[in-house]
């Protein structure tokens, strides 16, 4: 990767040009996290949307001056999604922050064909950046957010997404693992029996510029120790994973918030995988510090083909 954190990641993508467009923008934590990116040099300027009254109230709270922004009045949360879109697709911003909104909506607009943000054929999928204390490198975790319960089909999708992602980050052939509580095939356990045939697909080039292994636990993807007393000798993955796929939304999302809440050191990033332009999905209780640590990856995709 190239880089080891994101204070490196934001000193990397300092004064470039980048304008944010936010539905919702009647949020303290979405204008606390663009404060916070002001004041490191990292947006030059952007949109904000919702009722502009409490949104410049808002502002003041947080101590976010007015004069880099302009701003679109709208109370239809529904209709601020498809605006920021709009925003978008006319040029007039470079990524997508989200506010105030729900997420069904924020995701319905992106997916408007109309808009073309989101190539024919793609699946959009959440992306989590962990840095922690606890492992010697940045790891991510997906889908979290998004896919409820992914097809075989649905969970190659996400991975290829995760890995364009982590190839556009300097990670040349990620390794990944297919995580599932328990490391044999069991017919009784699905996921398993998905971590074998996504292995396979990997083998085959259907899941192409990666390494893939599972199925694995959670101690076998983070400990080479751990899996060589598991039986698991000369794997890539085990003790060095640069992303890991979890079964369903039920495990993923779980995973994260605990990892947000409990890992020792941890920062995060999230965003969308699969869209042609760089978007912020952040959970509604995530720190400030993670929609900053977004605005910073998301500053730095966007140039990246």
């Amino acid at each position: 990767m190239k880089f080891n954190s994101f204070s490196e990641l934001i000193d990397m993508v300092k004064g470039q040009s980048n304008r944010v467009v936010v539905p919702g923008a009647n949020n303290a934590e979405a204008l606390t996290a663009i404060k916070m990116a002001d004041d490191k040099g990292l947006i030059s300027g952007g949109i904000l949307i919702g009722p502009v009254e409490l949104v410049k109230k808002m502002m003041a709270e947080v101590g976010l001056a007015e004069d880099k922004f302009e701003f679109i009045e709208c109370t239809d949360v529904p209709t601020m999604c498809n605006l920021a879109v709009e925003q978008i697709a006319k040029g007039k911003g470079d990524f997508l922050v989200k506010g105030l909104v729900d997420t069904k909506y924020y995701m319905k607009a992106i997916l408007n064909k109309e808009m073309g943000l989101v190539p024919q054929g793609a699946l959009l999928t959440h992306f989590v950046l962990f840095k922690t204390d606890n492992f010697h490198k940045m790891f991510a975790v997906t889908d979290s957010a998004v896919l409820i319960s992914p097809t075989l089909e649905q969970k190659a999708k996400t991975i290829n997404n995760a890995v364009n992602v982590l190839r556009k980050l300097g990670v040349e052939r990620p390794k990944v693992a297919v995580v599932c509580p328990v490391e044999k095939v069991n017919e009784k356990i699905p996921s398993t029996v998905d971590a074998q045939a996504l292995v396979q697909m990997n083998k085959d080039g259907l899941i192409p510029n990666c390494v893939v292994e599972g199925p694995y636990d959670m101690y076998i993807t983070f400990s080479k120790e751990r899996a060589a007393e598991k039986g698991i000798a000369n794997a890539e993955v085990p003790g060095d994973a640069d992303l890991i796929i979890l079964p369903d939304l039920d495990a993923a999302n779980p995973l994260y918030k605990a990892l947000a809440f409990f890992a020792k050191g941890v920062e995060a990033a999230t965003i969308l995988a699969g869209p042609n332009i760089p978007v912020i999905l952040p959970s509604r209780a995530d720190h400030p510090s993670v929609k900053l640590n977004a605005i910073a990856l998301c500053s730095y995709l966007k140039d990246q083909k």
